[in-house]
């Protein structure tokens, strides 16, 4: 896969849905994947981009194999993880996710 460029800029603070990507942002995305792979197949951890930053992962669906790879990979990249499945949290009792 080709590389993503390095002058790209990444736009969104927040990621909550596929549909707010462009092509090119899901290529970039797909890009940087294929390097931290190739990382982490060599025996390097990747640059820490996400040092300092707090990533929340929502899980609507319970999915152990999932919310664990979510975690590892944001953990991997420096981040402070907190993941909270919907089904053991407020939503369920009809609270928004904005509360």
């Amino acid at each position: 896969m080709a590389r993503a460029a390095s002058h790209y800029s990444f736009d969104h603070e927040h990621l909550l849905s596929i549909e707010d990507l462009s092509p090119l942002d899901i290529s970039h995305i797909l890009d940087l994947a294929d390097s931290y792979a190739e990382a982490t197949r060599a025996g390097r951890r990747p640059d820490p981009v996400l040092a300092g930053r707090t990533v929340v992962n929502l899980f609507f669906e319970n999915s152990t194999r999932t919310m664990s790879s979510f975690e590892i990979a944001a953990r991997r990249l420096g981040a402070d993880v907190v993941s909270m499945p919907v089904a053991n949290s407020s939503v369920k009792k009809g609270e928004t996710l904005i509360d």
